[in-house]
């Protein structure tokens, strides 16, 4: 099988970058990584993680990897206000993109973006991880296959426990920790509900050290016999712990907390897995608890080795340009961005 030449543009402060680099060089078999470019003022903001990430992997001009046709893909990784534009170069000089989620906070210009793309016909994958996820991937599927009958209510929270100069940070774009991380929540709730009919932000601050960023978010959206809702925060102690998705449908609620759990004696990187609790009735009506386990899986590897064959034409891209713009602009209203 032939390597996908790859190079990756951008580090960023607060995302994936790094632990994506990371990824690339494990999948060797898959890619290979031939270099990456530092942008903006990374040099700066990021010298610990390219000391740290980066080592023995050549740096490269931008145009060094913009200009030569034989690397086919890149993964753009800057700070989320400079994704969109980033993104756009290098979808003019004809590669697959894989970028960080969820774009800059800019409409006209994503849109321009997907056109962009959608004339190229390459790749464009965005980096939801949680698409990856495989307990969260096979319940979004049971989900939309109709397993669980009409499905109401999808509760979906993301909180951490952030320094004061990360959620200063968060006043880089409106709506804050719901862009930042919201995004995450709202892709699971479009894929298996699809789009609401009414978006509600409740996006506010806490105070907490002074900080007057919005680094607590909250959603709602409205469905015609239903209503689901995201919520995140920057300032929760043990948030991490708690971050969970409930799908309630007519048949089975399905509960995954958390999120991820981190695996113990884990060799590589972001191992982790999954578990969750589903409710339902039998025949007789009673209800019936089951716990399920998945196994172990490193975070960003389903992610990327999804995004090689999708390059190679092996694999179809499941989420589609329409789509990824549907959900952007879902994103902005739930930030307060335009009529919801």
């Amino acid at each position: 099988m032939k390597k996908i030449k790859i190079a990756q543009i951008g580090i960023n402060r607060y995302s994936h970058g790094p632990d994506v680099f990371d990824t690339l060089r494990l999948l060797s078999d898959v890619f290979d990584l031939v270099g990456y470019a530092i942008v903006e003022d990374e040099r700066e903001t990021c010298a610990e993680k390219i000391e740290k990430h980066y080592a023995g992997i050549p740096e490269m001009t931008l145009e060094e990897i913009l200009n030569d046709p034989s690397i086919e893909a890149v993964t753009v990784e800057t700070d989320e206000i400079h994704l969109t534009k980033y993104a756009q170069m290098a979808a003019e000089a004809g590669k697959h993109i894989h970028m960080e989620k969820p774009g800059s906070q800019d409409l006209a210009a994503f849109e321009k973006l997907i056109e962009t793309v959608k004339k190229s016909e390459k790749i464009f994958h965005v980096g939801y991880m949680f698409r990856y996820n495989p307990m969260i991937a096979d319940t979004v599927r049971r989900a939309r296959s109709g397993e669980f009958g009409h499905v109401y209510s999808v509760e979906a929270h993301m909180s951490r426990l952030d320094d004061r100069v990360t959620r200063e940070w968060f006043g880089s774009f409106r709506g804050g920790m719901m862009f930042y991380l919201g995004c995450h929540l709202i892709d699971l709730v479009l894929q298996i509900q699809g789009e609401p009919t009414k978006i509600i932000p409740c996006n506010t601050r806490t105070g907490i050290d002074g900080v007057q960023t919005e680094d607590l978010g909250f959603a709602v959206l409205q469905y015609p016999n239903g209503v689901s809702v995201v919520r995140v925060g920057g300032t929760e102690v043990g948030g991490g712990h708690r971050r969970q998705l409930v799908v309630c449908g007519e048949h089975r609620t399905v509960e995954i907390r958390p999120l991820e759990c981190a695996a113990k004696n884990a060799i590589g990187p972001y191992m982790i897995y999954t578990k969750n609790i589903e409710l339902y009735r039998d025949k007789d009506g009673r209800t019936v608890k089951e716990e399920h386990r998945s196994e172990e899986f490193q975070r960003y590897e389903g992610m990327l080795r999804a995004f090689g064959e999708m390059v190679r034409g092996d694999k179809e891209n499941p989420y589609s340009y329409n789509y990824e713009l549907r959900l952007y602009k879902t994103i902005l209203k739930a930030c307060g961005e335009g009529e919801a």
